[in-house]
């Protein structure tokens, strides 16, 4: 499945953000998962409400971070492709 502008990333039932104060770094959990997240990809999946669509995430991280859209759409895709792969996000239109 392609990502793209309209469509809506949605983190499924039984994944989440956690922040592990153990390690003070942010991680995404899903059941016997665990991804590290480096702060730009913590940074992404903040974003990641189920609501916005991917055109409307890569315009409120270009705007936050004062970033060319064209390189945000690039990474973000990136980053949600393999969590897609991986079952850790899903997509609605």
């Amino acid at each position: 499945m392609t990502i793209g502008p309209a469509s809506v990333p949605v983190l499924p039932r039984g994944v989440r953000l956690h922040h592990d104060r153990v390690r003070d770094t942010w991680v995404l959990l899903a059941p016997e998962r665990a991804i590290r997240l480096d702060p730009i990809g913590h940074a992404v999946l903040c974003e990641v409400d189920g609501t916005r669509s991917f055109g409307a995430i890569v315009a409120a991280l270009a705007a936050k971070y004062d970033a060319p859209q064209d390189r945000i759409a690039e990474d973000s895709r990136g980053l949600l492709t393999g969590l897609l792969n991986r079952r850790m996000l899903e997509l609605t239109e």
